[in-house]
């Protein structure tokens, strides 16, 4: 009773003005609610960076694509990325779904994406269409969540989105952003890693990093209010780095690059 209380209490105002997920018009609250959070705006930046740098060593001849770019800003760090997504949002350079991804083969040299895979009903087909258009060498990197002891506690007690780690590869309920399972990522790339290999033996899998336990919990997020003042995130940045030998039991991302070796 307290703790829904608490949340009720740190609640965004401008939560209860987007009870259709799938609703365009969200983006632009969502905006605005991340420019105005140093503590969210921060760790997008930091996001941002982290997959801009893993690709430094992608093919230098084909584009880069952004998909599920939404309300982010990652356009503002890298003006040559070619921002996308599956709603018709102003300032978004190209509207698709990345079941059908509109370029031609070997066209493209990196992939970008945070929390888009688990929102994907048909990840077969995802992987299959962003290896079709990637060239020889090059990536995807996407930061999805992740599947530790603590995030599995904060997503499944307080957060609107599934967390079903007994889940397939996709799903057949909701819209483009009101359907998910934040475990997709974790089911393909740990649980089911093997058979991701076999399926798809060009997508090698380089790394994966499981990270970030704090900041975006300190954040609020998009619906909560920021929880700590900003003047604390360098502080908080330097907690997590102290504790990241622990992520594997406390990171709530993890960031997945995959290289095109065909």
């Amino acid at each position: 009773m307290v703790a829904a209380s608490l949340l009720r209490w740190i609640r965004l105002p401008e939560a209860s003005q987007m009870q259709d997920l799938d609703n365009p018009d969200n983006i632009y609250i969502l905006r605005k609610i991340i420019r105005r959070k140093p503590f969210l705006y921060n760790l997008y930046t930091d996001f941002y960076r982290s997959l801009l740098d893993k690709i430094k060593t992608a093919p230098p001849q084909g584009m880069v694509i952004e998909l599920g770019s939404g309300a982010g800003f990652l356009k503002t760090l890298a003006p040559h990325v070619v921002t996308s997504d599956v709603l018709p949002y102003s300032g978004v350079d190209q509207v698709f779904s990345g079941l059908d991804i509109p370029f031609a083969d070997q066209s493209v040299s990196a992939f970008l994406m945070i929390d888009v895979l688990h929102h994907i009903k048909d990840s077969r087909r995802f992987f299959q269409e962003m290896q079709r258009c990637l060239k020889p060498g090059g990536k995807i990197v996407m930061i999805e969540p992740a599947n530790t002891a603590w995030s599995r506690f904060i997503y499944t007690n307080f957060h609107h989105e599934a967390f079903d780690i007994k889940g397939d590869w996709g799903f057949e309920e909701g819209g483009p952003l009101s359907g998910a399972n934040m475990a997709i990522p974790w089911i393909i790339f740990e649980r089911d890693r093997p058979q991701f290999q076999q399926e798809f033996p060009q997508l090698h899998l380089c790394s994966l990093q499981t990270h970030t336990p704090f900041r975006y919990l300190c954040s609020g997020g998009l619906s909560f209010r920021q929880l700590l003042p900003s003047w604390m995130h360098p502080a908080v940045k330097l907690l997590e780095w102290v504790l990241s030998p622990f992520n594997g039991y406390l990171g709530m991302f993890m960031t997945i690059e995959l290289e095109n070796v065909a």
